[in-house]
């Protein structure tokens, strides 16, 4: 009896486990600059306070309705609010200081696993806002493994 329970809670957490993981989109993407990381984190962050959520949506498209949750050493943390379709976008970006800065960046959201750019382009759309793609030794690193519809993505519509 013992031997059937185990192996029937085991199928039970197997199962909420995948269906958690299917519930949930997400996108990795890395960068890097030849510029410091307190450089990089002061324009992300002024980026995303500039497109706040407090201000008016109406001609943006998604390049806005950006809140910033929290920052500290090496870590940022916001959200991005669809205007279009309300959906939430948990952010958060991690940064690493040796020869270069390293970004590395996630993006999160509660909506069903599809292949569309939404979670990409909420991460790049402040790359791209800030001119953090401008900095020198701009790199970035994602593939459509790590970062479904990044392949499709068209981010200067969104």
């Amino acid at each position: 009896m013992d031997l059937r329970f185990l192996f029937v809670a085991s199928a039970l957490l197997l199962g909420a486990t995948l269906s958690i993981s299917l519930a949930d989109s997400n996108c990795k993407v890395k960068w890097m600059f030849g510029i410091s990381c307190g450089n990089v984190t002061e324009k992300l962050v002024n980026q995303i306070k500039a497109w706040q959520i407090g201000q008016s949506c109406q001609y943006e498209g998604e390049k806005c309705s950006y809140e910033l949750v929290s920052t500290a050493p090496y870590l940022v943390k916001a959200t991005h609010t669809s205007p279009d379709t309300k959906k939430v976008t948990d952010l958060q970006f991690l940064l690493e200081q040796s020869m270069v800065c390293k970004l590395t960046g996630d993006a999160v959201s509660d909506f069903s696993k599809n292949e569309d750019s939404t979670n990409y382009c909420s991460l790049q759309n402040l790359m791209n806002g800030s001119d953090l793609t401008s900095a020198e030794g701009y790199k970035q690193f994602t593939n459509k493994w790590i970062c479904p519809g990044f392949e499709a993505a068209n981010c200067s519509l969104s």
